[in-house]
């Protein structure tokens, strides 16, 4: 985990990501890089929902413009990354799914963009796979979703958030994951780099400051600035998040105090109970955090699915349109829900 920092937050209500910012470098456009893909074939409508505990969830409702209301249809919840806003990959993921006639919903986080939560940027994974069950509520009451064929779509740490809640939501009927990362044990493997109980001495410290009114400190995410001593990881995050490819405000820097809070998150553990509801782990053959979909693909019962795309890395399916395999999710969730 990094030193603290006090970096630029943003309140709720504020939308710190709508469209591409020019003033930005351009990033790596290469393979089709489309993360502002809109479509003229579906219909865009902002749209809020509550979760359990009352708390405001932004999103964006998405529909085949030719979509007949007055029957039901499958419908697909998007997560985007960890520490990202619809804007940045759910939104493209969202529309193209709409295209092949899917109802689909990207939303913020809590804590995160449009959506409730204070202080701004915390890390609440509970709280997170809980917003997947409020998007299936949201779902339920839309006269033209079939509640009965409800799928989710978790891209990075929204499928490990996905899968966590998947195992206390039976509505959640097929699960895809995107670039899976389980964030619970990313976390543990900073806490067991530092040594002992450096992270969570360090998180513990912070809460006593703050408490006496020093500034919030966030900590790790994708770097503001790099140069060419920046290790593989930096660049490839920040060439998305920090360029035009996908990128506006300051996302991705979580509170320093909360996210310890990951250290207690096993998101595979009883993963065979999602069974015999079916799984789909889709990771780049490059990506460094493969590991994770083959880890969930092991963990799972069937029906499951591990696919590898070929000469892609992480953050290539983000938004890099010539590499996701949207075909192959349209034939997941076409055949199962």
């Amino acid at each position: 985990m990094d030193q603290e920092k006090n970096l630029p937050t943003y309140p709720a209500g504020i939308k710190n990501v709508q469209s591409r910012n020019t003033d930005l470098p351009t990033g790596d456009q290469s393979n089709g890089a489309n993360n502002w893909y809109t479509s003229d074939k579906v219909d865009k409508t902002p749209v809020t929902f509550k979760n359990l505990y009352g708390m405001s969830i932004a999103g964006n409702l998405f529909t085949p413009k030719d979509l007949n209301k007055n029957t039901t249809h499958p419908a697909i919840v998007v997560g985007a990354p960890n520490g990202a806003v619809k804007e940045q990959s759910a939104n493209l993921y969202a529309t193209k799914m709409a295209e092949y006639g899917f109802v689909t919903l990207s939303f913020d986080q809590v804590f995160w963009g449009e959506s409730d939560g204070s202080p701004r940027n915390a890390m609440a994974p509970d709280l997170y796979s809980e917003s997947f069950s409020a998007a299936a509520d949201y779902f339920t009451s839309l006269e033209y979703v079939d509640n009965d064929k409800i799928g989710v779509l978790g891209i990075c740490a929204s499928g490990s958030f996905a899968l966590n809640e998947a195992k206390v939501d039976t509505r959640l009927k097929a699960i895809a994951t995107v670039s899976l990362t389980d964030m619970g044990a990313v976390a543990r493997g900073q806490r067991d780099a530092m040594g002992k109980t450096a992270m969570v001495d360090q998180a513990s410290n912070q809460r006593t400051k703050e408490i006496a009114g020093q500034a919030i400190a966030y900590t790790s995410g994708t770097p503001e600035e790099i140069d060419e001593n920046s290790d593989a990881f930096s660049k490839e995050f920040y060439d998305f998040y920090r360029t035009q490819r996908g990128a506006a405000a300051t996302t991705t820097h979580p509170t320093l105090t909360s996210f310890a809070k990951l250290l207690n998150f096993y998101s595979l553990s009883d993963l065979e109970t999602v069974s015999p509801r079916p799984l789909l782990f889709i990771a780049g053959e490059k990506a460094i955090s493969l590991g994770f979909s083959e880890d969930a693909y092991q963990a799972a019962n069937e029906p499951k699915e591990l696919y590898k795309v070929p000469n892609a890395g992480h953050v290539d399916l983000y938004d890099k349109t010539d590499l996701i395999p949207f075909d192959k999710l349209n034939e997941f969730f076409d055949g199962n829900l």
